[in-house]
């Protein structure tokens, strides 16, 4: 019989190297559209000029999917720097809200109003849930006034330079449901080409999936072109506020730091309740006795009856015990 032929199999590591690399480019090819997608949102307008009293249709990509945005007309900003005012700036009583759809697209009809502060203006989107993202776009609102924005602003860029914490403590009035309040303290510096005077910040608070809520706080003093300093900024919660928080620091558009904050329960609320629902009812019902008592008093002959006197006869009185009788008695009774 002849021998047996058996297999080589020489090439098979190479084979397995060569459907891995193939497998990694797949997965690597896959992951690169939607990533790329998501990378930056993006927001087009239908014009990029409009009257007060028309309107602009907003559209945007490469949002979150099934996010809810805001879209707003704001003043004193620019799409490379953001909304330099903060909030304050845009017309927010005529914004408008739009979720988008499971691609991160959205499609929208905006007014368009005079904000508060002169242009440049833009249409601002951010969004309302969730991660934190934003972009705007240039728009001129015909009729509006326009000055320049501020030359510190422009020049100047703060960066954060170490990490953020949170100093403070709870106290007694924290526990019974005061307000809690830490100081946020950051540093901070200049790497831009011009000082920074005065800069206010943005200092947002979000609980869970809620977006932050934003807080202009301004800043004294001069940070110079190379310089750093330590900014020290009040935060506070609302009243029984307890969780878990996240405290957002913002400049420029731009978003700093973020510094995560556990708030205990207000256990003496608690604890006032539970005093109150055994107190309460125990005055309430003394206070109910004694309406009982005062509408039906009780009757005089359940009152206790007076012990009654005794009294015996002088004569067997005076023989029952002679040295209680007169003295004349007791002589006579002497006598034999």
């Amino acid at each position: 019989m002849p021998p047996a032929v058996r297999p080589t199999y020489g090439s098979l590591p190479g084979l397995l190297a060569l459907l891995l690399l193939l497998l990694l480019l797949l997965l690597v090819l896959a992951g690169a559209g939607p990533a790329a997608a998501a990378e930056r949102p993006v927001v087009e307008l239908s014009a990029s000029q409009a009257g007060t009293g028309g309107s602009v249709t907003v559209g945007g990509s490469g949002w979150r999917p099934r996010a809810l945005l805001t879209l707003l007309v704001c003043g004193q900003a620019e799409p490379k720097r953001g909304v330099t005012g903060g909030t304050n700036s845009c017309a927010n009583a005529d914004g408008r809200a739009v979720t988008t759809d499971a691609e991160g697209r959205f499609r929208r009809e905006l007014p368009v109003v005079e904000p508060p502060v002169p242009c440049p203006c833009v249409v601002h989107v951010a969004t309302v849930t969730g991660a934190g993202a934003e972009a705007d776009a240039a728009v001129q609102v015909a009729g509006h006034a326009v000055e320049p924005l501020p030359a510190d602003a422009s020049g100047g860029r703060l960066s954060l330079l170490a990490d953020t914490r949170l100093r403070g403590s709870g106290g007694l009035l924290t526990w019974f449901g005061s307000p809690p309040a830490r100081t946020l303290v950051v540093t901070v510096g200049n790497v831009g080409t011009s000082p920074v005077r005065d800069p206010v910040f943005q200092v947002g608070t979000s609980h869970g999936v809620f977006a932050p809520e934003w807080q202009d706080q301004r800043w004294r003093g001069t940070i110079r072109p190379g310089g750093k300093a330590r900014v020290e900024l009040p935060v506070e919660l609302a009243s029984g506020a307890h969780g878990d928080y996240t405290v957002t620091l913002k400049y420029g558009g731009k978003v700093l730091a973020e510094h995560p904050w556990g708030v205990g329960r207000p256990w003496g609320v608690t604890l006032f309740w539970v005093l109150a629902l055994l107190v309460v009812p125990a005055a309430l019902f003394r206070a109910a006795l004694a309406v009982v008592d005062r509408v039906h008093p009780r009757r005089p002959g359940h009152a206790a009856r007076p012990a009654r006197r005794v009294r015996l006869p002088a004569a067997r009185r005076s023989a029952a015990a002679p040295w209680f009788a007169p003295e004349a008695d007791r002589s006579e009774a002497r006598r034999p």
